[in-house]
C-alpha cells in the first residue's frame, strides 16, 4: 500500500503562503473570522519555517583548517546578522507624520 500522507510543504512554498496570507490581511477586504483564521494559519507556517532554518543552520559546517592527516577541520556554524537593519517606514495606510500611531 501506498502512504496517503502529503509531503512537508518546502520552505520557499511555506513562505509564499505566509506572504499572500499577510497581504490578504493587509487589503483588509475579508471579515474577522476569516482574518483570524489566516491569522492562525500564518502563525503555524511562521514557526515550521522557523523549524526548517534551524534544521539548515544545523546543517552548516564551518571549515577553520585542516589537520596534521590534511582532514578538514570543522565547527558549528554560528549565526551573525549581515543585513543591514531596516529602517522603520510607513506602511500602508499609516497616519501622517504628527499623529499618534500603536506600536506593532
Amino acid at each position: 500500500m501506498s502512504d496517503s500522507t502529503p509531503a512537508a510543504p518546502t520552505f520557499e512554498q511555506s513562505l509564499g503562503e505566509l506572504e499572500r496570507i499577510v497581504n490578504s490581511l493587509e487589503d483588509g477586504g475579508i471579515g474577522l473570522e476569516e482574518s483570524l483564521a489566516l491569522y492562525e494559519k500564518g502563525v503555524g507556517l511562521l514557526k515550521q519555517c522557523y523549524v526548517q532554518l534551524r534544521q539548515a543552520e544545523q546543517r552548516i559546517q564551518v571549515l577553520i583548517g585542516v589537520d596534521g592527516d590534511n582532514q578538514p577541520q570543522t565547527e558549528p556554524f554560528a549565526h551573525q546578522a549581515s543585513a543591514p537593519e531596516k529602517r522603520p517606514g510607513r506602511r500602508r495606510g499609516a497616519k501622517a507624520s504628527g499623529d499618534e500611531e500603536l506600536p506593532l
